[in-house]
C-alpha cells in the first residue's frame, strides 16, 4: 500500500514543486500518487472512443497570482457568475473580488496547487479550428464533449475521481471538466488551514491584496470548503 501523501503549506499553495511530476500521457503535471489512476482512466477512455487530454493541471502559486493580476486589471476577461462579460475598472475592490472569484480560486485557495485536480477534455471531439473555453455548455447535451461527461458519469469513480464543483454551491460556479483524484485530495483538504493561505497571499506581490485578506474567512468558507464531497468510490 502507498504511502500517504504528504502536503505542507508549501505544497498545500503551490509554492513548491516537490510534490509533482511530469508526465506524457496525458500531458501535465500531476501529483505522484495519481499518476497511475489518471492513466488508467486515460486508457479506459481510449477504449471508448475518447482521447482524454488535459487542459490544466498543477498550477503553481505566481501561476495563480499572474490570473488574478490580470482579471483585476483588466488585462483578462472578467465574467460575472452568468458568464457576462464586466468591465474591471468599473468595479469596487470588493465587487472584482467576488467576480474573480466566480471563475478563479484565489492565489493559495487553488486545488490545482495540490496536483490532484485536473482539467479534462477529449481532444478526439474537437472540431478542426475549434478554440477550447472550458465552459458548461461545451460538456452538456449538444455540446462536443457531452460524450465524455456521460462517460466520466458512468465510470471514473472507478479510478478513484469524482467533481468537487459539480454543483453551485455559492461559490466556484460548476466546472464539469474539473476532475479531483479523491483519496489525494481529501487529505489536502483536511490540512489546508485559512492561516496558510493567509499567510501565502500577504507575502505576494498580488494586486487588491487589502480587499482579498478582508475577504478572506468568506472565501474560505464561500470557495474553499463549499465543494461536493467525495461520493464513496466503487472498487474497480
Amino acid at each position: 500500500m502507498s504511502r500517504a501523501p504528504s502536503f505542507g503549506p508549501l505544497e498545500l499553495t503551490g509554492r513548491t514543486r516537490r510534490h509533482v511530476v511530469e508526465i506524457d500521457h496525458p500531458k501535465g503535471v500531476v501529483h505522484s500518487h495519481i499518476v497511475k489512476p489518471l492513466q488508467s482512466l486515460r486508457a479506459a477512455a481510449a477504449r471508448a472512443g475518447i482521447d482524454l487530454a488535459l487542459a490544466s493541471t498543477f498550477r503553481d502559486f505566481d501561476t495563480q497570482v499572474r490570473i488574478w493580476n490580470e482579471k483585476w486589471t483588466g488585462r483578462r476577461v472578467l465574467n460575472d457568475r452568468a458568464g457576462r462579460t464586466l468591465e474591471a475598472a468599473t468595479l469596487t475592490p470588493a465587487q472584482k473580488v467576488d467576480a474573480i472569484l466566480a471563475w478563479s480560486a484565489p492565489p493559495g485557495g487553488s486545488r490545482h496547487h495540490w496536483g490532484t485536480d485536473v482539467d479534462v477534455y477529449d481532444r478526439a471531439a474537437v472540431p478542426a479550428g475549434y478554440r477550447l473555453r472550458l465552459e458548461p455548455d461545451e460538456y452538456a447535451a449538444g455540446g462536443p464533449f457531452a460524450t465524455l461527461t456521460a462517460w466520466l458519469d458512468a465510470h471514473m469513480g472507478r479510478f478513484g475521481f469524482y467533481r468537487p464543483y459539480r454543483t453551485d454551491r455559492g461559490g466556484v460556479a460548476p466546472e464539469p471538466w474539473h476532475l479531483s483524484h479523491a483519496p489525494t485530495a481529501r487529505v489536502a483538504s483536511a490540512r489546508l488551514r485559512l492561516a496558510t493561505i493567509r499567510s501565502a497571499v500577504e507575502d505576494s506581490a498580488i494586486e487588491g491584496r487589502a480587499a482579498l485578506v478582508r475577504a478572506l474567512p468568506g472565501i474560505y468558507a464561500r470557495y474553499v470548503r463549499a465543494v461536493d464531497p467525495a461520493p464513496r468510490l466503487r472498487r474497480r
